[in-house]
């Protein structure tokens, strides 16, 4: 079974895991983690009505109490499971990944995270035991809608009279169930039919050609900006005026002009071991410190709890929020990057122009390498620039990152695919590229 990962459980349905997994999780989850009351929910894929029935009946044996959300995003489960005082929530889901996968992202009480090392484990252990479960059901099982109160508690945070185009793209996925409610008939939108098919892209904002339409339609239209987001409605990415993807890591400076400005809050802001050194350095005169951790929602979510942060992002396009239970939300973002936006439009700025006072250095996006020796080429990379040069900074909690003067790089095994992971940033074109082929050549030799 190949559907354990750091953060969920996912795969290809019926390959990576199957039915009888899904009765054992559903069977196992509660005993493991001692949780009773439990909210669930699901994506609109092909295969999450057939996964959702077999889990329930798998918790049902187990004796839980079942609140069934029906179709939700990611996040409003996240929020729910807090809100509402769950023991515990599963949410269906294979978030960007293609539509033959599916898989299950597991949360406590208050929405903190469920990884791997947190207890799936040990799921997965009593799995392989290969135990048969007496299908006796003694839970009990009610539908749960909380969608006008989620919707209430989104809209809040909304500004009124935006006065901005823009294009948003719901890829198909669970950004369609709310978007309408909340943004009305202000924006033009695209793939906004739930269609577990993703018949248009694959919901995958990361990928480039999944947002050849929104870029498009951008152009056409002479939008202000355009949004895209995941199966799933975790994350969200943004393109400018000009249809240019903006790397998401910018977006955590960019909330900065909310929490730290317009709110006044002078906290922890948390960002990834991938973000661009321009974050840290436009966040900290308004009063931000930023606190750099793991990549992934088990440790993000966690750290931002930890630390007591006001918000937090990610280069993958999450933003996590204490005002949503240090958990992360798209929709959420989204809500706070177009007002922030609206601002800067209504005193003259285009969106390229905004991220221009953010954006200092080059940078060289993430660059994946598929090779089997992850460790060694990891440490021969590491080895190679501690021996020319050391650096000014160095991390070592998810991969090596080694900070210098006028560059930094960070190197990862990834949790979830089977890459070895490069960011380089550097303050010019030049220095970058040398940088680039140096590195290459390194990993060349564990390919």
């Amino acid at each position: 079974m190949g559907a354990f990962h750091a953060y969920d459980i996912r795969g290809i349905y019926g390959k990576d895991f199957n039915n009888e997994d899904v009765l054992k999780i559903g069977y196992y989850f509660p005993q493991i983690f001692n949780v009773k009351k439990i909210l669930i929910g699901r994506d609109v894929r092909k295969s999450s009505d057939a996964i959702r029935d077999t889990l329930i009946e798998g918790l049902m044996c187990s004796g839980c109490d079942i609140y069934d959300a029906g179709l939700a995003t990611t996040p409003s489960i996240y929020w729910a499971t807090a809100k509402y005082h769950f023991d515990g929530s599963i949410m269906i889901t294979a978030s960007h990944n293609p539509k033959e996968y599916n898989g299950l992202k597991f949360s406590g009480k208050n929405a903190v995270p469920i990884g791997y090392d947190d207890g799936l484990n040990k799921i997965e252990k009593l799995i392989k035991e290969n135990k048969k479960i007496e299908i006796v059901k003694n839970g009990t099982y009610k539908e749960f809608d909380f969608k006008i109160e989620y919707l209430n508690f989104l809209k809040k945070y909304l500004k009124p009279d935006l006065d901005l185009n823009f294009t948003i793209d719901c890829s198909n996925g669970m950004a369609g169930l709310f978007i309408h409610q909340i943004f009305d008939e202000g924006p033009y939108y695209i793939f906004d039919e739930l269609d577990g098919n993703f018949p248009n892209h694959e919901a995958n904002p990361l990928d480039e050609k999944n947002l050849e339409a929104l870029k498009q339609n951008v152009a056409k239209r002479k939008d202000d900006f355009g949004m895209i987001f995941d199966g799933d409605a975790d994350r969200v990415m943004f393109v400018d005026e000009n249809s240019n993807f903006i790397s998401p890591d910018l977006m955590i400076a960019l909330l900065g002009h909310y929490f730290l400005e317009e709110r006044g809050e002078k906290g922890l802001v948390l960002q990834d071991i991938r973000t661009s050194r321009s974050v840290a350095e436009y966040v900290e005169p308004m009063g931000g410190k930023i606190v750099m951790w793991r990549v992934g929602r088990a440790y993000a979510a966690n750290k931002l709890r930890e630390i007591d942060g006001v918000y937090g992002g990610e280069l993958a396009g999450h933003y996590y929020f204490r005002d949503f239970y240090y958990s992360d939300s798209g929709l959420l973002a989204s809500i706070l990057i177009t007002n922030i936006i609206s601002d800067f439009v209504k005193k003259g700025y285009k969106v390229s122009e905004i991220i221009a006072r953010i954006k200092k250095y080059e940078n060289s996006g993430e660059i994946n390498y598929k090779i089997n020796r992850k460790l060694d080429a990891m440490n021969a990379v590491k080895d190679y620039f501690f021996n020319e040069q050391k650096p000014i900074a160095f991390y070592d909690f998810d991969g090596y990152r080694l900070d210098y003067v006028d560059w930094w790089f960070n190197i990862r095994p990834s949790n979830t695919e089977p890459y070895l992971r490069l960011i380089v940033e550097a303050e010019n074109k030049g220095l970058l590229e040398n940088k680039l082929n140096i590195i290459d050549k390194i990993i060349s030799g564990y390919d």
